[in-house]
């Protein structure tokens, strides 16, 4: 390994929606299972989905840039033309956004473009890109 791998353990109600989502819409490589959990390959990172229905609960939401961004999410910082091509896809998959793919800081340090949905379970997800992957931590 030459660089650490992150590892999320997250909740879901129904693993077969969580496979449906993470397998068939994010491309996620599956790896091993249970009745209770089912690990995916999320670009080389390990998150596990756990059958746990009392655990999903709405997303509390708070204010940045005029949206209300979902306080409790994970996700990837991807190249800029896959950010892209992931957006179309969900849309084309008639996927729902939290918050539709824009660009934010446009012409300032830290330009990025982002993108919100959730899982069948309700977990948000937030998808970035940078132009300049230097700009991840501009401040």
């Amino acid at each position: 390994m030459t660089r650490p791998r992150f590892h999320l353990a997250f909740p879901v109600d129904d693993l077969a929606a969580a496979r449906r989502f993470y397998g068939e819409l994010l491309g996620c490589r599956e790896g091993r299972s249970s009745p209770a959990w089912v690990d995916f390959d999320l670009h080389d990172h390990q998150i596990v989905a756990h059958l746990a229905p009392e655990e999903c609960s709405p997303v509390k939401a708070g204010a940045v840039d005029g949206k209300q961004v979902p306080v409790r999410h994970f996700g990837l910082l991807l190249d800029w033309a896959d950010w892209e091509k992931l957006a179309e896809r969900l849309k084309a998959a008639g996927q729902d956004f939290i918050i539709d793919p824009y660009v934010r800081f446009k012409g300032e340090a830290g330009e990025q473009g982002t993108f919100f949905v959730r899982d069948p379970a309700g977990n948000a997800l937030e998808f970035k890109t940078f132009r300049d992957e230097a700009q991840v931590f501009a401040r």
